[in-house]
């Protein structure tokens, strides 16, 4: 049902487009709109898991407890101290190369799937980054409100939680839209795992045609989803301001 509605989506769009497209982009229209469905939904998924991990991550670093704290803090040295690519590389060909018998059938399943591993990195390199900014927006903030809730008898979870988290996201919000244009840009990175996305039927198609035209209509349609995404930046940075006024 899911690849009949995009499918659909691609149809209605590429005969919307039809009247003024050119003879490249009539006839690669459908693959242009597929793969910007693709890098959409990745980017969507990734993002949205990646920012609640991120929480998950930045309470473990602020938490003072070294069984929390190290792991946390290895984990976004690691993702944000080496390059997507070989993130990328290492856990699609690296540990896919165990196969069947190294990996056992479930995982084996699914890291040989190149759309879910790439799922998988992204989400972990944008929650390590994200975890980053979150801990900035924190250390932005007064200490004496976490010593306030603490004295009352509030737990530390909860004052978290209730008092500092909220805070912290409303301070680091513009540094996490310029992260979600980031990712956007490294996720064309995917399509070296065979995932095919934006880049990937842009690739597909160049090979084909050998016409420049192809990279500037992918250039376009990065712009728009770009474009989309400071959008939606705006809107919740500007609900922010409302609420704080109020």
């Amino acid at each position: 049902m899911y690849q009949g509605m995009k499918f659909w989506v691609s149809d209605t769009i590429c005969a919307g487009l039809s009247p003024l497209a050119g003879p490249l982009l009539g006839k690669a229209c459908p693959r242009f709109v597929d793969g910007f469905l693709v890098t959409t939904e990745l980017l969507a998924l990734a993002c949205g898991i990646g920012f609640f991990l991120a929480i998950a991550l930045t309470f473990a670093r602020m938490s003072g407890r070294t069984v929390l704290l190290w792991p946390a803090q290895v984990f976004v040295y690691v993702f944000r101290g080496t390059p997507l690519l070989v993130q990328l590389w290492i856990i699609y060909f690296g540990v896919g190369s165990l196969g069947e018998q190294g990996l056992g059938p479930f995982l084996w399943t699914f890291f040989k799937n190149p759309w879910l591993v790439g799922l998988l990195v992204l989400t972990l390199n944008t929650s390590a980054y994200v975890s980053e900014i979150f801990r900035g927006g924190l250390a932005n903030i007064e200490r004496g409100q976490m010593e306030a809730a603490l004295s009352i008898g509030m737990p530390w979870l909860r004052a978290m939680r209730r008092i500092m988290l909220p805070q912290a996201i409303r301070i680091a919000w513009p540094a996490y839209g310029n992260e979600l244009i980031l990712m956007m840009k490294g996720s064309a990175l995917i399509s070296t795992i065979t995932v095919m996305d934006l880049m990937g039927q842009t690739r597909t198609i160049f090979a084909r045609n050998f016409d420049l035209n192809t990279y500037l209509y992918a250039a376009i349609l990065y712009l728009v989803l770009a474009g989309c995404i400071s959008a939606f930046v705006a809107v919740i940075e500007r609900r922010f301001r409302h609420g704080t006024a109020r």
